[in-house]
């Protein structure tokens, strides 16, 4: 019965971990929006990348973990692209509504989960995926009224989002959470110069002080320790599918914490999109 027991733990566990984190994740991405006014989205990054490392090295404390030269290389390129993954997303969703970002975005966790697929059932998610895309995207008399910048960004957002998952499994096998943490360090160290370059000590101003701590830990130090959990767990392309809800988690935190409103157009986008990535989840063989 135990076995019984720990099989399942071991197997929900996981998928619990991810969903908390999409929700985190989104509500502090919505609190980050209401930062933009006072320091702009790459001084909402760099606020988020300065305390979820702060958080993530003091909770951790990832010095105490034993790392092999093999996982040198692997981790930095997670930092690195981890950081981007934030200034990237952040910068689209100065023009769009976080649903549609994160639609945009959401490609990349998909096409890790679909890359190497032979079968034609599974090519199916990708022509859904696709039209999703096309749905949102302002081609011809399209009445989505996206920015077509802020989609290149979200986009950009979504190949670091791919790396992030694949180099995350590759360096945190044995020390997931420091992982996390050393990532985020890494991803401050590259990308919260500019944001500090472009405001100065307005980062440190009373009124954005509070919404700064809770920018950093829902939307780094919380969810990036349970994702990295997650990963060291189950396969990366099963990870990649499990985050399908994400675009409609942040339709509805956007909906909820700040009033964003998405046409029938680009909710129909939104869940086809993620339609594609449940139908994904159900077909596509993994192996640990």
């Amino acid at each position: 019965m135990s076995s019984v027991s720990g099989n399942l733990s071991g197997r929900f566990l996981p998928v619990l971990f991810i969903v908390i984190a999409m929700v985190s994740v989104q509500s502090g991405a919505s609190l980050a929006k209401m930062l933009f006014p006072l320091v702009g989205a790459a001084g909402a990054t760099s606020l988020r990348l300065m305390v979820g490392a702060c958080a993530l090295m003091l909770f951790f404390r990832p010095w105490r973990s034993r790392w092999s030269a093999g996982n040198l290389a692997p981790l930095l390129v997670y930092g690195v692209v981890l950081g981007g993954m934030n200034f990237l997303f952040y910068q689209s969703i100065l023009t769009l509504p976080l649903g549609v970002a994160v639609a945009f975005e959401f490609t990349g966790p998909l096409l890790v989960a679909i890359l190497g697929s032979r079968r034609l059932i599974d090519f199916l998610w990708i022509v859904l995926a696709i039209a999703g895309l096309l749905l949102l995207l302002p081609i011809g008399h399209s009445l989505s009224n996206i920015d077509i910048t802020g989609a290149m960004y979200a986009l950009a957002a979504g190949a670091c989002w791919a790396l992030y998952i694949i180099f995350g499994k590759k360096s945190g096998t044995k020390n997931g959470a420091a992982t996390a943490a050393l990532g985020t360090f890494i991803g401050a160290i590259c990308f919260a110069p500019i944001g500090i370059w472009q405001n100065g000590m307005a980062l440190l101003a009373p009124e954005v002080l509070p919404l700064a701590t809770g920018v950093g830990i829902l939307s780094t130090a919380l969810p990036f320790s349970l994702e990295m959990i997650a990963l060291t767990k189950i396969p990366a392309r099963t990870f990649g599918t499990l985050m399908s809800l994400e675009p409609v988690v942040a339709a509805f935190s956007g909906l909820l914490l700040i009033g964003e409103r998405l046409t029938v157009q680009q909710w129909t986008a939104v869940l086809a999109i993620m339609i594609a990535s449940v139908g994904a989840t159900l077909t596509i063989k993994t192996s640990k």
